[in-house]
């Protein structure tokens, strides 16, 4: 009797791919592959039909799919279309960011779940922006904290400077994926929106912030990790305060 032999056993088939399956596939292939360009608008979809020997209704539910997928955009109008979006690093925070905003909205996760993984995050990126930080992110994020300090609590650009501060450090960490995790929460969790912002608060945020700056400054991680929780932690009391008012 023969012995079976290990190649025949190996599997060779695979899935074949419904039409509309094939059609995202190979339109996502070639966004992540570069052949399609951030930015660059596909084929009127009557051709991209044409193209893959579909149906428009078949091709539609591909894009409708890609869409969500947030590879690709439909801009309606007489010069829209369908057109690739990026799919570098930031692309990661603005999908994540719509998906947290959305949970969030629903109360499938609670605010708190939120700034707490916020605080264990911001903790490492602090650490890390200490040992990576260039001059460039010291003189951006020494121009933040000065308009910070010469900003009265009412002016409106307050919600955004905070938003800088913070995203701004866990960029100078190196990690991007970090840097689109901590974006996002920041984000949800919006302190200034919840913070019942009197001049005291105003003046303990940004001395807060500028114990943070000068340990990233100094490249002493375990300052700035000191720093970053008495910071998180003051918000998170004053914001939870705020809220059972």
């Amino acid at each position: 009797m023969p012995i079976e032999s290990e190649v025949a056993r190996k599997p060779i088939g695979q899935a074949v791919l419904r039409p509309r399956q094939q059609v995202e596939e190979t339109i996502k292939s070639a966004i992540l592959s570069g052949d399609l360009k951030s930015g660059e608008m596909l084929p009127p979809e009557a051709e991209l039909a044409r193209q893959f020997n579909v149906s428009r209704t078949t091709l539609r539910e591909a894009l409708r799919v890609l869409s969500s997928q947030h590879l690709i955009l439909k801009v309606p109008g007489a010069r829209g279309g369908n057109f690739v979006q990026s799919v570098d690093f930031r692309s990661l925070g603005t999908v994540m960011t719509e998906a947290v905003d959305n949970l969030m909205t629903l109360g499938s996760i609670r605010f708190e779940e939120v700034a707490d993984v916020r605080q264990q995050l911001e903790v490492p990126a602090v650490r890390l922006a200490a040992a990576n930080r260039s001059s460039e992110d010291l003189a951006r994020l020494s121009d933040i904290v000065a308009r910070q300090k010469s900003a009265s609590v009412d002016d409106p650009e307050i919600p955004d400077l905070d938003r800088q501060f913070h995203t701004h450090i866990a960029q100078a960490s190196g990690n991007r994926v970090l840097a689109s995790f901590v974006a996002t929460l920041h984000h949800a969790t919006e302190p200034v929106h919840y913070l019942d912002l009197s001049p005291e608060v105003g003046r303990d945020t940004v001395r807060q912030h500028a114990a943070i700056l000068r340990a990233i400054k100094n490249q002493d991680a375990d300052a700035g990790e000191v720093a970053i929780i008495e910071h998180l932690t003051y918000l998170r009391r004053h914001i939870l305060a705020h809220r059972e008012n």
